[in-house]
């Protein structure tokens, strides 16, 4: 007879069954702990960045060891050459991340050639914003009124702009002027006076390149008119203007005395300008800041107490009022004046009326009496 169902025919023991195994983990686990995985490395990509571009772009950096760098953009410049300059130069971390930055900020369009100037550390961002607005490096140096084409040689090389050799040598140029003046051998009168913004590397020929026209621009049509109306060439007018510039700063004066000048040149009499007489000794180099009374008969086409009419040509760079005053001179029956130390000075009609103003005004000076 067989053996009960589940008994071992050998020793009646219950037969061995295979044990379950153990459950396996399901595919939506699998797939979550992937994304969890995925998550985490984004994190760290998102902080790696984040850290990165914190320190190449928002943390200050100067890479170099002088106390000023200065870069040049040349014109047509993109962003990535650019970049590569500044960080050659030390002023940006790298090349990358300069071109980050200018896309960051929108600025690619905004760019500017020119030279820039930077003296300590800046990120990269200021780095961008700078060149996007143009922060050009440039030096200021300011004429005033009334200088000699040597003293503004002397001013040039006193602020570092170059040497005065070189200002002296471009003024020179007289063909920057020959269409207006076809007889000038130099520009003294015709560079004018104003305040110019200059980069590092501006020559001095550039800059009186630049005063010429900022001259030619000055000398409205008008002026011009004015000149032909007195029969003056505008050489001449610019020689009157400079006399006047010379002898009076008060802009109320300027008129009166280009009409005492005009009333001198119809009468043939002598003008009588002191700083014509300064300034044929300085061409002489016999000038030391006084004149004597022998100097008055100095043999010099410039010497107006020698010479009638007005000196060979200007003595000095008006401005534009005493162009203005030149042009249009003011009607008054005036042939003298004389100053009253204070800036101003008193008109007169007669000798006799000029020489009291002298005697009270200058052989009279008191500290109570100027």
């Amino acid at each position: 007879m067989g053996s009960p169902k589940g008994l071992d025919y050998a020793d009646n023991r219950p037969l061995m069954t295979t044990p379950n195994p153990q459950p396996q983990p399901t595919l939506g686990r699998t797939i979550r702990r992937l994304v969890g995985w995925l998550f985490a490395l984004f994190l760290i990509g998102v902080i790696g960045t984040g850290a990165w571009v914190f320190v190449n772009l928002e943390r200050p950096f100067k890479g170099y060891d002088a106390a000023e760098q200065f870069v040049e953009i040349p014109s047509g410049a993109g962003s990535v050459s650019m970049g590569r300059r500044l960080a050659e130069a030390g002023v940006v971390r790298s090349a990358p991340a300069f071109r980050l930055a200018v896309w960051m900020r929108g600025s690619s369009r905004r760019l500017q050639a020119g030279e820039y100037r930077f003296d300590r550390a800046m990120t990269t961002s200021e780095v961008v914003d700078k060149i996007a607005g143009g922060d050009v490096y440039t030096r200021a140096i300011t004429f005033r009124e009334g200088l000699t084409n040597r003293e503004m040689a002397a001013l040039f090389e006193s602020g570092g702009f170059g040497t005065a050799a070189d200002f002296v040598a471009a003024a020179r140029n007289a063909r920057l002027i020959n269409d207006l003046d076809p007889v000038a051998k130099d520009l003294e009168g015709y560079l004018f006076p104003d305040t110019y913004t200059l980069q590092r590397k501006t020559t001095a020929a550039q800059l009186i390149e630049r005063m010429v026209s900022r001259f030619r621009k000055t000398l409205a049509p008008e002026m011009q008119a004015g000149a032909s109306a007195q029969g003056f060439s505008v050489r001449e007018l610019v020689t009157l203007a400079s006399l006047v510039e010379k002898e009076t700063g008060k802009p109320e004066e300027r008129p009166i005395v280009a009409g005492v000048y005009a009333n001198r040149l119809k009468m043939r009499m002598p003008l009588q300008c002191d700083p014509t007489v300064i300034y044929a000794m300085m061409l002489a180099g016999r000038y030391e800041g006084n004149i004597r009374r022998e100097d008055l008969q100095m043999d010099s086409p410039y010497n107006t107490y020698r010479y009638p009419g007005l000196p060979p040509g200007p003595i000095a760079a008006p401005g534009e009022a005493s162009l203005r005053a030149a042009a249009a001179p003011a009607t008054v029956p005036y042939l003298y004046f004389v100053s009253r130390n204070d800036g101003s000075h008193v008109f007169a009609t007669t000798l006799d009326e000029h020489n009291r103003n002298v005697v009270t005004y200058q052989l009279r000076r008191s500290p109570s009496r100027p």
